[in-house]
């Protein structure tokens, strides 16, 4: 029987598993502190190159297989920021890796086609600050994620020189 999970919970463990996903592939990832803005994970290298910053969502279940992001999201795009999207709903969780820049032109794009489409009755939408990111966004193919999955490589070779 399956209960309903806190959301922080939800968020810690996504953090915890990115972490270990990260060291186990010979990244220096540490927590960022509390409440830092933008951030979760912190990433740098012993040996030079690029830090970069992760941002963790993390969800356990949902009727779109989506996300929870905001409209502050279409603008962050930064090239030193990842986001990592953990997924509890599999058996085994999965992790997809997408750069900052991807995941606000993603936002954008699927809440602007939304905004133009008329609703129930035709009637328009209401601008609002909420976004999801979902694997079926408006103004991308089904599938557009999947180069994503458990892409670490580019991490690799975005930082380095």
């Amino acid at each position: 029987m399956a209960h309903k999970i806190d959301t922080s919970l939800t968020g810690a463990a996504g953090e915890h598993l990115v972490l270990s996903r990260l060291l186990s592939k010979g990244f220096l990832a540490a927590q960022a502190p509390r409440g830092a803005r933008k951030v979760d994970i912190l990433v740098n290298f012993i040996d030079g190159g690029e830090p970069f910053l992760i941002q963790v969502k993390a969800r356990q279940r949902g009727g779109d297989g989506g996300w929870h992001m905001g409209e502050k999201h279409e603008s962050q795009l930064d090239e030193d920021l990842f986001y990592c999207f953990v997924d509890f709903e599999p058996q085994s969780p999965t992790v997809h890796v997408i750069p900052a820049k991807i995941v606000a032109e993603t936002l954008k794009t699927d809440h602007q086609i939304w905004l133009d489409t008329p609703g129930k009755n035709g009637q328009a939408h209401n601008p609002t600050a909420f976004r999801r990111l979902r694997p079926n966004p408006n103004g991308k193919e089904l599938g557009w994620m999947d180069e994503f999955l458990e892409n670490w490589e580019q991490l690799d070779r975005a930082t380095r020189h």
